[in-house]
């Protein structure tokens, strides 16, 4: 890693405000019958949404598997998704189609704004045209495109730093953040991802027979978790017990410069996934780690 790197990260970590410009999903959710129809496709209760909270979801396909996870803003008698890019369209086609069964309404405000992922933020920002989110590793403000500049303007004004792809993808890793397509996709079980976005006391929604029969009769086969590793790893390393059993496979590698170890995030089977357990990538040894590896930047 370079020096330059090296202070980016270290400003981050030390507090200091960055950001991260990206592009995610927007999408503009109303009518009286929004939250019957958003409880019968989400895994969490968006009935019990206050104004001015939010919470995490996903939405599941009917075998219980990831379509996408997002996270749902209610704001006056609207209620605002924000999701990743990979993912932003199917999200919107998802409740688009609903718009013709009842009093329900959907809008993609996506290209009328812009995102910027910002960590440590100082002080708290007021303008009625920012949408804030909260997110695993500082928050998600959504800005119109018309106050994008004057927006960017004040964080420089502040010393904030601009975010490189480089260091966004070390601290997502090392805050225990999936990426879509890399870390999850349609073939994971929306519970192999944690019960932080689902709701086990609401009514049916679908795929909810299976993602509630895993978590009441059982529990997931894997799951993801972290893994500190002796040396550098690669994506689709295969995990083995041992014993020489399989134990799972890594889907993202870093560095980490505050743990001073290369870390991963990996899918690990049941046996295996207690803190602690040791398990072998070829010949080096990798332990497991509970998420995240560092604490939530703010």
């Amino acid at each position: 890693m370079s020096e330059s790197f090296i202070e980016e990260y270290n400003f981050i970590r030390n507090g200091g405000t960055g950001f991260y410009e990206q592009k995610r999903g927007l999408i503009a959710v109303w009518g009286k019958e929004a939250v019957q129809f958003l409880n019968g496709l989400i895994t969490n209760d968006v009935a019990k949404l206050e104004d001015g909270a939010q919470m995490s979801a996903a939405f599941p396909n009917a075998q219980g598997r990831l379509l996408a996870s997002v996270r749902v803003l209610k704001t006056g008698k609207r209620l605002l998704f924000e999701t990743e890019a990979a993912t932003h369209e199917k999200v919107f086609k998802n409740l688009f189609r609903f718009t013709f069964a009842g009093d329900f309404f959907v809008e993609d405000l996506s290209e009328n704004y812009r995102c910027f992922e910002i960590f440590n933020l100082k002080s708290e920002i007021s303008n009625s045209e920012l949408i804030e989110f909260q997110n695993d590793l500082g928050k998600n403000i959504f800005v119109s495109n018309e106050a994008a500049e004057d927006f960017l303007n004040s964080l420089k004004n502040e010393d904030a730093v601009e975010v490189s792809d480089e260091l966004y993808e070390v601290l997502r890793i090392e805050n225990g953040v999936p990426k879509y397509e890399i870390d999850a996709d349609e073939t994971t079980i929306v519970p192999e991802l944690g019960d932080e976005m689902i709701s086990y006391n609401k009514g049916c929604y679908i795929g909810q027979e299976i993602i509630a029969r895993i978590h009441f009769r059982g529990h997931v086969a894997k799951k993801l978790t972290g893994l500190i590793l002796e040396s550098d790893a690669k994506t689709g390393d295969e995990l083995k017990s041992t014993e020489g059993k399989n134990a799972g496979k890594i889907t993202s590698v870093a560095f980490s410069p505050m743990l001073e170890k290369h870390i991963a995030l990996a899918f690990v089977r049941y046996d295996f996934l207690a803190e602690g357990t040791e398990l072998k990538i070829g010949e080096q040894s990798a332990t497991v780690k509970n998420l995240p590896f560092v604490e939530r930047i703010g």
